[in-house]
């Protein structure tokens, strides 16, 4: 007698609070549409877009309202919020709408200055008041500019309602960071664990309803947890625990970026009271693995890459299979997430910085992992950056044409560590002779395989920006971050793609080892010069941290430093402090960087000494400067 045929097992992947709101993170979209190109009924929420939308409406700031009023010391925000209370209530609605696209036309009324209420964030806007007391925001929107006008003082209302969450209900809450604290590089569980025991707070109660909702509307036997960020883990384990909780017996698995980078070494049983398995590295494998024993066809020894908890102790099972060819892993899929409701939001007027926040963009990857995989700062050793595959142009543009029939909207953002220059050519190419009209930006190396030639044809395929990594804008440092790039090299490149009307950012560092004052000093002189000469657009600093999977890292003593040692803890494990005998004060000079380089963004201050933004004394630089220009006056390659 033949035995019929298992039913699948139904998925849901879930996206918890909080990671962004202009789109939605692309984690869940990808196993989504793996698992049903494997015929396993898979679905999706994103908890994090819906848990903002709960908090910021109508009935979430009367609940809100309520709260504030039982502060017995309230703060300039609080006070503010309550005095002005029925304008917030009355105007939430519609802001949001507006911020969503299905109201453009609420942009005059909040233009007038009249509309919405004005809280503590809306004296940023003094700073660009002109000599003549005219309109604050003219110099970056003119006078047409309405929209982006409007979403920029809508946002500006929102930060001022976040800030009452944070003073009234939680003091973790962030719109990208949520409680990140207790979960960076964060030894022990016991932080974590002490705030999943405390008493539920407005925020959590709403994510509960939610997720309850869900669970509902869906009935999964399986839930996934895609936790990117460490400020994604507070809420994805409250998720896990309410699910726990009311519906024992739905299995739990937690995966994502976190967990790969940060929880390698997971050795804390108490992680297994809230989920069942974590898996490491590309999901599409391991989840195969793990739904076949859940169905009772593949024995727990036999998991691929999985933590679970046996006897009271945690335990890494990796039955080796190879993972699945990253052109076989089929095309993401956005179906079932309200695509329309995400938010458009516009912290940072410069108009390469605005992209993060700004839009609602079809995330994709070129290719997986990274070609290059050899710079030091970073964890070359971890599967998503060291093993690389890519796929045909055809297969990714054959993606491509799914994602924009299935969401209508015709803009990508390329989400790879580096997208590959030859991969980027025959995607240019293979858009070309479809007559397929999109618009892409991504991040790269900035080597010298981006000719004026490739960047025009990028241009021409759709490309409106790119980001990519100067670092330290320093020779010395450059080669011993083995970038393999240039100074005057990243200058003939980023012109090459500003002449082709691509806009581009620099992520740029300070505080590699060996790193001195001198060499600080210099690499601001070499970013301010190419402000000025048109090679970028947009930049950030950003500290230099060391992890345990990192070339520094594992051979600290091939970079001149000694790394301190580890807190004992079995939870995470990734940053790690380290000594550097020159002994400089990154911190007093990272934030004249980021001084220097927020104006530098707006066009203010190019024609000035790079010392005059340091607090302390600082040495004059080495560098010409008229160093960029005679770069860019040489030959491109």
């Amino acid at each position: 007698m033949s035995s019929l045929p298992m039913p699948p097992l139904r998925v849901l992947s879930l996206i918890p609070p909080m990671t962004q709101l202009n789109t939605p993170y692309p984690s869940t979209a990808y196993i989504t549409g793996f698992l049903r190109s494997r015929g396993i009924p898979a679905v999706q929420e994103d908890l994090a877009l819906a848990l903002m939308l709960r908090l910021f409406s109508r009935e979430g700031l009367q609940a809100l309202h309520e709260r504030a009023q039982a502060e017995a010391q309230r703060a300039p925000t609080v006070q503010n919020f309550l005095a002005e209370y029925q304008r917030y209530r009355s105007t939430i609605t519609p802001t949001i709408a507006f911020l969503q696209g299905r109201d453009p036309t609420l942009a005059h009324r909040i233009n007038s200055r009249q509309f919405l209420p004005e809280g503590p964030r809306f004296q940023s806007l003094e700073v660009y008041v002109d000599e003549d007391g005219g309109d604050p925001l003219a110099w970056a929107f003119g006078a047409l500019g309405l929209q982006d006008r409007a979403r920029h003082l809508a946002t500006l209302y929102l930060n001022d309602l976040a800030d009452v969450l944070r003073e009234a209900v939680d003091p973790r809450f962030e719109f990208v960071r949520y409680a990140e604290s207790l979960a960076t590089s964060q030894p022990s569980f016991e932080p974590l664990a002490q705030a999943l025991a405390a008493p539920l707070n407005l925020v959590d109660t709403t994510l509960q309803d939610l997720t309850l909702a869900a669970i509902e509307k869906h009935r999964p036997e399986l839930v996934l947890v895609s936790v990117p960020f460490p400020g994604a883990v507070y809420a994805g384990f409250r998720i896990a625990q309410t699910i726990r909780a009311r519906f024992p017996a739905i299995k739990l698995a937690l995966g994502g970026g976190f967990v790969n980078t940060e929880l390698r070494e997971l050795s804390e049983p108490r992680v297994f009271d809230y989920f069942d398995f974590l898996t490491l590295d590309a999901g599409e494998r391991p989840l195969l693995a793990l739904i076949e024993h859940c169905q009772g066809r593949r024995s727990r020894q036999r998991l691929v890459r999985t933590f679970v908890r046996e006897d009271g102790e945690v335990r890494y099972i990796n039955f080796v299979e190879p993972d699945i060819a990253f052109a076989e892993v089929g095309t993401p899929t956005w179906d079932g997430l309200p695509l329309d409701r995400y938010l458009s939001l516009l912290d940072m007027l410069n108009p390469m910085n605005r992209l993060w926040s700004d839009g609602r963009w079809n995330k994709l990857t070129v290719a997986h992992g990274c070609y290059w995989k050899k710079c030091s700062f970073c964890d070359v050793s971890l599967d998503y950056i060291s093993r690389y595959e890519g796929a045909s142009a055809a297969t990714l543009v054959d993606r491509i044409e799914a994602i924009v029939q299935e969401t209508g909207q015709t803009g990508f953002h390329f989400v790879d560590e580096a997208a590959p220059p030859k991969a980027l050519k025959a995607l240019a190419a293979e858009l070309k002779a479809r007559q397929l009209d999109i618009s892409w930006w991504g991040n790269i190396r900035f080597e010298k395989s981006f000719s004026p030639e490739l960047c025009q044809a990028l241009a021409d395929s759709g490309c409106i920006a790119i980001s990519g990594g100067l670092e330290v804008a320093s020779d010395r440092l450059l080669n011993l971050m083995k970038k393999g790039v240039s100074v005057e090299q990243v200058a003939r490149v980023t012109r090459s793609f500003t002449d082709a009307g691509i806009l581009v950012h620099a992520y740029l560092m300070y505080g590699f080892p060996t790193q001195t004052v001198q060499d600080t000093v210099d690499a601001l002189e070499y970013v301010r010069q190419l402000f000025e000469n048109g090679c970028i657009q947009s930049g950030f600093f950003h500290r230099f941290a060391c992890t345990v999977h990192s070339p520094v890292g594992k051979s600290p003593e091939d970079y001149g430093v000694s790394l301190l040692p580890l807190p004992p803890g079995g939870f995470a494990k990734n940053d790690v402090g380290f000594v550097d005998p020159s002994g400089v004060d990154h911190d007093v000079l990272g934030r004249a960087l980021k001084k220097a380089i927020y104006n530098y963004m707006h066009g203010i201050g190019l024609e000035e000494d790079v010392r005059s933004w340091f607090t302390i004394k600082v040495p004059k630089p080495t560098v010409s400067r008229h160093r960029i220009a005679r770069a860019l006056s040489q030959p491109n390659f």
